[in-house]
């Protein structure tokens, strides 16, 4: 009898869950292995239809060996998350726990930090960029920082550079990221506040060793929602980049899928990073505790 219930059980989730699993199957397996088999061979698109011809791992050794600007792109892709993720994710921390007060017009503040999420199509982002207000004029000529940017590591003063011209947009993505934000917040016990006042803390001690600590695994899932969005944005240069090799006749569709393959692969590896260091820190708290 406990058995049918299990099965019957199962049935059930496979039910609700299989829209997505046909979606994932239809939508995102199988055009994988298809870029990933066109990134293979040399695409040609002829009047008779697509023809390919198998020329092994060629195109990914030329985005490395050939390709002048790709491996700079990398570079700089790997650099914009060492700067999005702590500031995103310290921004939306911070307006969460502000919005999450007891204020008049709580809710017409929420709406405001979310707005940017509903507009923020890449043709908005790219006319917003061109007229110049993504970024705060004149900032980056300042003599303090370009004085400090002199000082610093040639790597550590093009970050701060991308950091200061590009702080507007940065900022663009943090509606998600408040939100999950906020509904960790709520779902805190308020019974733990009671007891921490009770005991004498602070509210600087109970943002510190209360609050703060009980966003933490909800953090990791908001730096693997930034690094995906910001990646997946179609103002990457990388992006662009792959989109515009793919309509190149000395480059094709064939070279176009190694890049996207190169990238996706790049992108997985700094979420894994982040997936490490996640596992790492639940296993230390479980030995301290």
């Amino acid at each position: 009898m406990r058995m049918k219930i299990r099965t019957r059980e199962a049935l059930q989730g496979l039910a609700f869950i299989s829209p997505w699993l046909i979606g994932f199957l239809v939508f995102t397996l199988v055009p994988l292995v298809r870029t990933f088999w066109l990134s293979l061979n040399e695409v040609r698109v002829t009047a008779s239809g697509i023809r390919t011809f198998f020329v092994d791992f060629k195109n990914y050794k030329d985005a490395f060996l050939t390709d002048v600007t790709f491996s700079g792109m990398l570079i700089d892709y790997a650099l914009q998350m060492a700067v999005y993720i702590p500031v995103i994710i310290s921004f939306s921390m911070a307006v969460a726990l502000l919005l999450n007060l007891k204020i008049k017009g709580q809710g017409l503040f929420r709406t405001i930090f979310f707005l940017p999420v509903i507009i923020s199509s890449g043709p908005v982002l790219a006319e917003l960029t061109d007229k110049g207000a993504m970024t705060f004029e004149g900032l980056t000529n300042l003599g303090f920082l370009v004085n400090l940017q002199a000082t610093l590591p040639p790597s550590i003063a093009r970050l701060l550079a991308f950091a200061v011209g590009s702080f507007i947009v940065i900022l663009w993505f943090s509606g998600v990221q408040i939100l999950i934000y906020l509904a960790s917040l709520q779902k805190i016990d308020r019974s733990m506040y009671e007891a921490a006042r009770i005991d004498g803390a602070s509210g600087w001690q109970i943002l510190w060793k209360l609050t703060i600590p009980s966003l933490i695994p909800i953090t990791f899932i908001n730096i693997v929602y930034t690094i995906v969005t910001v990646s997946t944005f179609s103002t990457s240069a990388v992006i662009q980049k792959i989109q515009t090799d793919m309509y190149r006749p000395e480059k094709g569709l064939g070279y176009a899928s190694a890049l996207s393959w190169i990238y996706f692969l790049v992108m997985l590896a700094i979420i894994g990073m982040f997936v490490l260091i996640n596992v790492i820190y639940r296993k230390k708290g479980g030995e301290r505790s």
